[in-house]
């Protein structure tokens, strides 16, 4: 097999980031722009379709990106590998930037996308940023937020590295769906504190995208913090999720025989 070029596995990262921000961020979309009203509410699915529509994309974007690079679509996920896994650290940056390009560019194409409805609902773009990037449901209390998400990252983390380790799990064309289930109950269970990013990428790229936009309530050009919680928590937890689970579980573990 020869031997894949760097510039290669960033498209095939931006790619995947892309295809995972399309499918999350076109669910938000559905249910805020199209679900205002309790009817609607139902018809739309609310919060279950949102966390379904992640957890298929992330299922979406491994499976298009995979066989490049094992489909990181997540700076968290990237850093953990580096840390436990073998993953070159020089290629930590360009991966992580690969991602945060990926979603920027998806959360520009969803607004295109909906433009008509984005005027119709929020003309003035100062309610709806939320639908690409996250926020606190606590601004006063944001450490409730920063152990939220290095919970929902460890859990992430500590059940790819389950999910991929053939000592463990026999590997294959179902680690994709499985993986997108983890994010789907990460979604069910954690969704709320700090609006479900487990992701810097997922949320730093879509921020960027909404200040340049002109969207208001951004959380970044206003001089707050919030964005930082979203960055720091996921790497922390990431780390110590794959922590975990070399030293609770993987150690305990023969190796695959031949």
């Amino acid at each position: 097999m020869s031997q894949r070029s760097l510039s290669a596995e960033l498209i095939a990262e931006f790619l995947g980031t892309f295809i995972l921000l399309l499918f999350g961020q076109g669910s938000v979309a559905m249910v805020v722009l199209f679900g205002s009203g309790i009817p609607n509410e139902v018809v739309n699915g609310g919060y279950t379709n949102i966390v379904i529509g992640w957890g298929l994309g992330v299922t979406f974007g491994i499976y298009a990106a995979g066989k490049i690079t094992g489909a990181h679509l997540n700076p968290a996920v990237t850093v953990a590998l580096a840390c436990f896994r073998g993953f070159p650290w020089t290629k930590v940056l360009p991966y992580s930037l690969a991602q945060i390009a990926g979603a920027f560019a998806a959360s520009a194409l969803v607004f295109w996308n909906y433009l008509p409805a984005f005027r119709a609902f929020d003309p003035n773009m100062e309610k709806t940023a939320g639908i690409f990037t996250t926020f606190p449901a606590f601004p006063a209390q944001l450490s409730a937020g920063f152990l939220d998400q290095v919970l929902g990252t460890a859990l992430l983390l500590f059940l790819i590295f389950a999910l991929t380790d053939e000592r463990n799990q026999p590997s294959g064309i179902l680690t994709p769906i499985l993986v997108g289930l983890v994010v789907v109950a990460i979604g069910i269970s954690f969704g709320k504190l700090h609006g479900y990013a487990i992701n810097p990428a997922r949320d730093f790229g879509p921020r960027l995208f909404v200040m340049l936009a002109g969207f208001r309530n951004n959380g970044l050009s206003d001089g707050s913090m919030v964005f930082l919680v979203p960055i720091l928590g996921p790497l922390l937890g990431g780390v110590l999720g794959g922590w975990l689970y070399n030293r609770a579980i993987g150690r305990f573990l023969s190796k695959p025989s031949a």
